[in-house]
């Protein structure tokens, strides 16, 4: 569960950057969105990756 927490944090971090992008047009935080998705996409293939080990090695019932 530490991953999901790290993804949730991801997101809670990043939403004044989604504010000042899209409601003040700040092209600054538009660059930190970008980062950040980029953050949140390899973490999630890291938990794609852990999840299909994880299913992997367990024996089927």
């Amino acid at each position: 569960m530490n991953r999901f927490e790290q993804i949730k944090n991801l997101i809670m971090a990043l939403e004044g950057d989604f504010v000042k992008f899209y409601d003040k047009e700040n092209q600054a935080a538009g660059t930190r969105v970008r980062k950040g998705m980029q953050e949140l996409k390899n973490l999630a293939q890291e938990i794609r990756i852990e999840v299909q080990n994880s299913k992997n090695e367990t024996p089927a019932n």
